[in-house]
């Protein structure tokens, strides 16, 4: 299949027509996503092609347009709703905890609740404390939802595109700091599997589960530290739940030592989830402890250097690897 580079945004948009395009269900909702083409530029294009219908401008009202996402994916329509922010996705949380999450269940199974919840989070971009959370291990703690972090575009278009397919709502988070980054996207139809993680960079000695911009930090300090004869096996799980933790297992039980790197706080954390279903499922293959690098237990600081200071870095990754070999 032909492939060519674009942009991790650009692959969004691409997603977003092409299932537009070929299911009349398919319609998107939020803020600025309709005649302005979305703060980012993710739904360029959409409302031109597809109209105000389907293209949806909605008040500042997170909460409530999010809930009216939930009631048209209940009456058979697949809504992609876009949340500016993932830090706004706090004042939606009933529709998409209480509702689209546990619907599929309290009716029996006998309805679906087809629903994208896309948004952003992260940080580095110095948008301080309330614009750069990252929240995703809320929403992987939540039955019935699930949750993707994509890190690269052909990741981004392969899984938005099987997301919007999915018949259960789903939380779709990209990083804002991945908009501008290029990569290899096949054109013509395709799709990534939900579920499946994607390794990312073969090695012996260490393995780094590393999740959204993390990856591509995993994938530079692998490459300084395989100056140093340090070979380092990087898996990206691309889908956080349901978590294939197959695959994580069986590039530890090859490299007998794991490094998990996730951008939200240290508390109660992805990377925390990731430490404990990897010893419960490798440990006799363990030749050193777990170790998870994250940001700190703080809220995100506007200044520069204290950002810097608070969320995991190259630097940071690559110290963390060296620490097992010391």
């Amino acid at each position: 299949m032909a492939e060519r580079i674009i942009e991790y945004r650009e692959a969004l948009n691409e997603a977003l027509l092409e299932e537009m395009e070929r299911d009349l269900a398919v319609f998107i909702m939020g803020e600025d996503v309709g005649q302005y083409g979305g703060v980012l530029k993710i739904s360029k294009g959409i409302y031109e092609r597809f109209g105000e219908k389907r293209a949806v401008d909605t008040p500042i009202s997170e909460n409530g347009f999010t809930a009216i996402g939930v009631g048209a994916a209940l009456a058979g329509l697949r809504p992609v709703v876009e949340l500016m922010y993932i830090d706004f996705a706090c004042l939606a949380m009933d529709p998409i905890v209480n509702q689209a999450a546990k619907a599929r269940y309290m009716f029996g199974g006998k309805t679906s609740v087809p629903i994208v919840f896309r948004t952003q989070g992260g940080g580095g971009r110095g948008n301080a404390a309330q614009h750069s959370q990252s929240l995703e291990a809320w929403y992987v703690h939540v039955p019935g939802l699930i949750v993707i972090q994509p890190s690269t575009p052909r990741d981004a278009k392969g899984l938005l595109k099987s997301a919007i397919r999915d018949d259960n709502p789903v939380i779709f988070i990209e990083h804002k700091l991945l908009y501008n980054t290029k990569g290899a996207v096949p054109e013509g139809e395709w799709t990534i599997p939900i579920g499946k993680a994607d390794v990312k960079r073969v090695g012996n000695h260490i393995t780094v589960v590393a999740t959204s911009r993390m990856v591509l930090l995993a994938l530079s300090a692998a490459e300084k530290l395989a100056e140093e004869g340090i070979e380092v096996e990087v898996v990206d799980p691309r889908t956080l739940k349901p978590l294939d933790i197959e695959t994580i297992a069986t590039s530890v039980k090859k490299t007998h030592r794991l490094l998990v790197v996730n951008e939200g706080a240290r508390t109660g954390g992805f990377a925390a989830e990731v430490v404990t279903r990897a010893y419960e499922e490798v440990f006799d293959y363990l030749d050193a402890p777990i170790v998870r690098l994250t940001s700190e237990d703080v809220p995100l600081p506007y200044s520069g250097a204290l950002e810097m200071a608070a969320i995991p870095s190259e630097e940071k990754i690559i110290q963390a690897v060296r620490g097992f070999f010391s």
